[in-house]
């Protein structure tokens, strides 16, 4: 399983329902946009005040090297995020949008 931490800085204040209701609209909207054959298992969403922390769970794709595997799992949180935070009307209004992925790995160069 590999597991990808990403967050979203907010653009307006907190909405003015409960931490929870928000975080499960937030995992609403990224179900909605999951590929189903992408490998995503869980998701659990953290508000705060100035933003929102999501960890999403993959399956671990059979790959050469580990490196390649979390580097899929990283490539493939950042789509949804991206692509969830360009169809969603309410994503787009709260939150600010990712930065482009950056190439970490050498081997990946």
């Amino acid at each position: 399983m590999d597991i990808v931490h990403v967050g979203l800085a907010r653009r307006l204040p907190p909405p003015d329902t409960e931490p929870a209701v928000e975080e499960a609209e937030a995992v609403d909207v990224l179900w909605a946009h999951a590929d189903r054959g992408g490998g995503l298992q869980h998701i659990t969403a953290q508000a705060s005040v100035d933003r929102i922390d999501f960890l999403l769970y993959y399956l671990t794709r059979t790959t050469p090297a580990p490196a390649a595997a979390t580097t899929t799992a990283t490539a493939a949180a950042h789509r949804l995020i991206t692509d969830a935070h360009r169809a969603s009307p309410r994503f787009h209004r709260r939150y600010l949008p990712l930065e482009p992925l950056a190439v970490t790995d050498r081997a990946e160069r």
